[in-house]
């Protein structure tokens, strides 16, 4: 049986695919089927279309590489398993503080072939900033903790000498909250010879994390188990008639089903993002990023949430999360409702950032009826580029490509857009899109306009001034 295996961060996700060792499975048929045997890993990083592929030699180069690096960049003292080009295929060079450089040398050629250079591809080159490296070490550490797959391998680190640690203690607070995870934690205090070289278990719950979620229970309320919001946090009062049990978001996405479905996803997330991004007022103070785990009804409804690190559960009077829970009041209760999952991440630079706790299964696409007709398409992308051009004015101040995602129905008129990179979530005030959204919705984050058929364009504006309208293509 084919096994897929994926460890998503916003700017990072690692794909195993592999297969059961029979002789292994027969004793674990209650259990989730175990990865054993690593055909083809895949390494997604944000701003690059192409994934990194290779098989199983490729990825634990890379897993060593990775953690060797992180221990490396955090103590300062260079660590030669980052670095090892003779005998690994994946290695590591700083560029400068928040730059980093991640080269994949092709693998040696079998034996009887030539080994000469011409032989070998040239080898792929990444930059990196400092946010994309962590990402990576997280995607690093769901995989250890993931006991179902490839259990053999252990992560195997060698503490680095106190006293040549040479990295202050602000660099340390600015990478660490990048890195709150199993593996990453373990780099973290080996370089500083703060533990010994760990074991890797799968992080277990702990019983103080923050952990809300409302739902109308058919059954009595459990006192108990529920961990309440926290005292003193303004929320919505519902109903006598409509009293919710606060139950664990664990045990809530237990009992029903769960949204999977990519496109689904993928809408859900622009709702999350447009409902929390204008509500999070208090964006300065955080030492940390709060990382969260969301339910989320169909209709967007936020239904639970629970913090994933110390800190999230500690500053949740810091996110607007409490008071966007919904109101059994004024919604219909949740009983078997399927929900959605979603990592939210409240950063200390004031950066919001939602994708679904489990990535995409697949590619998602645009929900809706479209416009396909080649002919009006056409005709469309031209009416779409005089209306942006026309409108759009002014010296940009960003460096990289602002990309989204715009629709507009048989007339030409915008009915929806999307940024598609991080760069257009935060400049897309310097885009006219929010003002033409607005003036017709009288929002900019109404929900779209799909009751009729819709074309969709990608819009790219430029640094230079530039800007390209081509027709949609699909997600990236």
């Amino acid at each position: 049986m084919n096994i897929q295996r994926k460890y998503s961060l916003p700017n990072c996700t690692l794909l195993l695919e592999g297969l059961s060792d029979v002789t292994r499975a027969a004793q674990f048929q209650e259990m989730r089927p175990e990865l054993s045997i690593l055909v083809n890993a895949e390494c997604y990083l944000s701003g690059y279309n192409q994934p990194l592929t290779g098989g199983r030699e490729f990825f634990e180069s890379l897993v060593r590489a990775v953690s060797g690096y992180a221990q490396e960049f955090l103590s300062t003292v260079p660590n030669p398993q980052a670095h090892n080009q003779e005998s690994e295929l994946v290695e590591f060079q700083k560029i400068d503080g928040n730059r980093h450089r991640l080269i994949v040398h092709s693998e040696n050629a079998p034996e009887g072939f030539d080994r000469s250079n011409n032989s070998k591809r040239p080898p792929i080159e990444i930059d990196l900033n400092t946010v994309q490296l962590f990402d990576l070490v997280e995607a690093v550490d769901q995989f250890f903790a993931d006991t179902q797959t490839l259990p053999e391998l252990s992560l195997e680190l060698q503490p680095v000498t106190r006293r040549y640690g040479g990295a202050s203690q602000a660099v340390i607070r600015q990478a660490i909250p990048a890195a709150v995870g199993v593996s990453s934690l373990a780099v973290a205090a080996i370089a500083f010879n703060l533990i010994p070289p760990p074991q890797i278990r799968p992080p277990q719950p702990k019983p103080d994390e923050q952990s809300s979620s409302t739902t109308k229970s058919l059954n009595p309320p459990v006192s108990a188990a529920a961990t309440p919001i926290e005292a003193g946090t303004p929320t919505a009062t519902p109903t006598a008639d409509e009293k919710p049990a606060v139950k664990d978001l664990e045990a809530l996405l237990n009992t029903v089903p769960e949204i999977t479905d990519p496109s689904q996803l993928r809408a859900l997330n622009r709702q999350v993002y447009n409902q929390v991004h204008p509500a999070w007022t208090r964006r300065s103070g955080l030492q940390q990023d709060l990382i969260y785990r969301l339910g989320v009804a169909a209709d967007g409804a936020i239904v639970g949430y629970k913090a994933v690190n110390k800190e999230a559960n500690q500053e949740v009077g810091q996110t607007p999360l409490p008071n966007l829970l919904y109101n059994p009041a004024n919604r219909a209760p949740i009983s078997n409702e399927p929900i959605a999952q979603f990592r939210i991440v409240f950063t200390t630079n004031g950066v919001l950032q939602v994708s679904p706790w489990r990535g995409y299964a697949k590619t998602p696409e645009v929900v809706g009826a479209k416009i396909t007709d080649s002919n009006i398409t056409k005709g469309l992308n031209k009416k779409l580029y005089n209306t942006v051009r026309q409108t759009w004015s002014g010296t940009p101040t960003f460096t990289r490509d602002l990309k989204y995602r715009v629709a507009v129905n048989k007339d030409g008129v915008i009915a929806d857009y999307e940024p598609l990179n991080q760069v257009a979530f935060d400049y897309f005030r310097e885009t006219p899109l929010p003002k033409m959204f607005n003036d017709i919705y009288g929002s900019n984050v109404a929900a779209p306009n799909n009751k009729e058929p819709l074309a969709h364009f990608q819009v790219i504006f430029k640094p230079n001034g530039k800007l390209e309208v081509t027709p949609w293509k699909g997600y990236q």
